[in-house]
């Protein structure tokens, strides 16, 4: 399973709407025969492809996968149906699939069939794995993780408003992969407009994910690094009141009906994102937080002093007015990177 596992992360940022999944088969025997996994939507699934390189030697064996076998018919046919035609005798599965369409389904068509099946093998590795994925399906809003870089005493800008650079090399290559992995990066107008952000992998991934910018007004730039849809795909998502002819050239613009971020995490999952990233200003921030749409906080901290009161700092008003309002939750990573400190935090947990 922890090969299976491994097999699975190989297609980070490439398999929305889609899971991360990876298999592995092993032959009655117990020799390694087979494995695969899901590379993009659309692409054969990762059980139909370990069971492609194994052939004949799947029959009588096992198939190990990381998330139950699918049992509808989609952009592929089922899964189920290819895994009991193979011949395998025994399925062992980490996480069940909890897709409407799926959901216990593929498990019971197995064993309907007369295979054995074992589920639940490593099942915490793979529900952090699917994260993502899990919380789109449950919640109709892609996983949303909010990211910044601070000094130590907490400030993202001096009250000039000049930020570059907070963090060394080390973190900016970070963030750089970060995105990689992720389907969608956000940013508000006052970002575009101050900072005029690439909001790119840098080329470590190949397509780039969709930019987009929540605007209300569209009251923005007419040149900016983001409407160069030849680096990658940018969305400017506006409210009911601007004008679209105010739309910049170049990017796709989305109408909502309301302006904020959780109707914004909505379309966007309609899109088939399953991971988003906001990188904002401290009021959009603290808008998607409060609206639900940020379950981890990923802060950069640099070990600098920028002091002033009237610095720019990560959120804006939350509306707290006791201690036990406060968001609560765990420390999920602590690291350093170069000089700078890279702390993941969960809400909740």
């Amino acid at each position: 399973m922890r090969r299976a596992l491994a097999l699975a992360a190989l297609a980070q940022g490439h398999t929305s709407p889609n899971p991360l999944v990876g298999a592995v088969v092993l032959d009655r025997d117990g020799r390694l025969v087979g494995e695969g996994f899901h590379a993009r939507a659309g692409e054969a699934h990762a059980e139909v492809g370990a069971l492609l390189q194994a052939g004949a030697a799947a029959r009588g064996g096992t198939l190990v996968v990381t998330l139950e076998p699918c049992c509808h018919h989609g952009r592929t046919p089922p899964c189920s149906e290819e895994v009991v035609q193979a011949g395998i005798r025994r399925v062992v599965v980490a996480l069940e699939d909890p897709d409407p369409r799926v959901d216990g389904g593929g498990i019971r068509q197995l064993r309907e069939a007369g295979l054995e099946v074992i589920s639940g093998v490593l099942r915490e590795e793979a529900l952090q794995q699917n994260r993502a994925f899990l919380h789109r399906v449950r919640t109709g809003r892609p996983f949303g993780m909010l990211k910044w870089a601070m000094s130590l005493d907490g400030r993202t800008a001096l009250p000039n408003g000049a930020s570059q650079w907070i963090s060394g090399p080390p973190a900016r290559d970070w963030v750089h992969q970060l995105r990689s992995g992720m389907d969608a990066v956000i940013v508000g107008g006052g970002t575009v407009r101050v900072d005029d952000p690439l909001l790119t992998s840098r080329g470590r991934r190949s397509p780039e994910p969709l930019r987009v910018v929540l605007s209300r007004s569209l009251d923005l730039p007419d040149q900016a690094q983001l409407w160069d849809t030849a680096v990658a795909p940018t969305l400017v998502a506006h409210g009911p009141d601007a004008d679209p002819n105010r739309l910049p050239c170049g990017p796709d613009g989305l109408g909502l009906s309301v302006c904020d971020p959780l109707q914004l995490m909505e379309a966007l999952a309609q899109r088939g994102c399953n991971q988003v990233l906001w990188e904002c200003g401290p009021e959009l921030a603290a808008a998607a937080i409060r609206q639900g749409c940020v379950q981890e906080i990923a802060a950069v901290v640099a070990p600098k002093l920028m002091g002033g009161t009237a610095a720019r700092t990560p959120l804006g008003e939350l509306d707290f007015s006791a201690m036990d309002e406060v968001l609560q939750g765990g420390w999920h990573q602590c690291e350093p990177l170069g000089h700078d400190w890279l702390l993941r935090w969960r809400i909740g947990s």
